[in-house]
């Protein structure tokens, strides 16, 4: 008997591995609950990832460019006005000074009749003095104002020249990057009717505050950012609760850095198969969704049934190989600035 007993424990153990293999081996399993890349290269998530801040820093500061020159122009447009009012009593104060003189001390006293009527010539005087002096420093301002505002409305113009010409950059390497993997124009995937995400928070010009991994991430027991955070709650929100992953330790990507989530077609786990049915449908609403709402949450690009979507080019095709999880068949993969 006791010769038997590892005999049979070897048996037993040989059946539990088996077993468990089978397990591994059926997708839909757990095994696949991870997808284990973002697909492409570490090169050109970081080109991709390099165009798409330039592009939105870009946009920002345009953005701010065209709303300093409204305020400029308004500025502009009220000095000039102004001015030209004021050109006018200027003129009039000149002329008047030129055909009749200034009234001086010596005949004020010779028109004063008392002292009460002297110093009420006095008070007269010194308020004209004043009115005009007044008057000529306001019309001065007007001018320097005017002329200010025209320097700085011709900065403007110059600014956002520049910041075109770097959005068009910007556009240029990202198509150049997803070149490589046949990022020739998709189709993409658009829904009118996506609901509306609520905005994330911006600093006051506009841009996106720098964040860093801070937040727990609800889906695993890593971390991931306040915006990633407030996307994921508003796709929760807004009915998109299927099978979700955020943080995973990886060697790059977005993922380690908590600016990315994978969201499964599937309601349960992340199948090893191309969704189909119900569940590309899903996938395709996800993903538009993302796009519509892409200003509003801060995306940095969306990749969804071998597409890639960014602010600036649009869907691209997005032929990573790989299986399902490398192809983004399963799930729409979320990357935020």
């Amino acid at each position: 008997m006791a010769a038997r007993f590892p005999r049979r424990c070897t048996a037993l153990l040989a059946l539990i591995v088996a077993a468990v293999a089978m397990i591994l081996a059926v997708p839909g399993s757990p095994a696949f609950a991870d997808p284990d890349d973002e697909g492409g290269s570490k090169k050109l998530r970081t080109a991709l990832e390099t165009a798409a801040k330039g592009y939105d820093q870009a946009k920002t500061k345009l953005a701010s460019s065209k709303k300093r020159q409204k305020q400029l122009a308004a500025t502009l447009k009220k000095t000039e006005a102004d001015a030209s009012v004021m050109t006018k009593q200027v003129n009039e104060l000149a002329n008047r000074s030129y055909q009749m003189g200034r009234i001086s001390t010596v005949t004020l006293l010779l028109n004063s009749s008392s002292p009460d009527g002297f110093m009420a010539r006095v008070q007269s005087v010194d308020m004209l003095a004043q009115i005009d002096s007044a008057m000529l420093a306001d019309y001065r301002e007007e001018v320097e104002t005017s002329k200010r505002a025209k320097v700085a409305l011709d900065a403007e113009i110059k600014e956002q020249k520049k910041q075109v010409t770097l959005m068009s950059r910007k556009k240029r390497e990202a198509e150049l990057a997803l070149a490589e993997v046949g990022g020739g124009s998709a189709g993409g995937f658009v829904d009118v009717n996506s609901p509306a995400a609520k905005a994330a928070p911006r600093n006051s010009d506009g841009s996106w505050p720098k964040e860093s991994c801070t937040v727990n991430d609800p889906t695993s027991t890593g971390c991931i950012t306040p915006r990633m955070l407030h996307a994921y709650d508003e796709s929760r929100d807004d009915g998109f609760k299927r099978y979700t992953v955020c943080y995973s330790s990886r060697a790059s990507g977005e993922h380690p850095k908590g600016r990315a989530c994978d969201f499964s077609s599937n309601s349960s786990t992340f199948k090893n198969a191309a969704a189909t049915g119900g569940d590309k449908a899903f996938g395709d609403r996800l993903a538009a969704y993302f796009v519509k709402n892409a200003s509003e949450l801060g995306v940095m690009y969306v990749i969804w049934y071998r597409q890639i979507w960014m602010p600036s080019t649009g869907w691209r095709a997005y032929s990573a190989s790989g299986g399902p999880a490398a192809v983004h068949t399963n799930h729409v993969h979320l990357s935020m600035l």
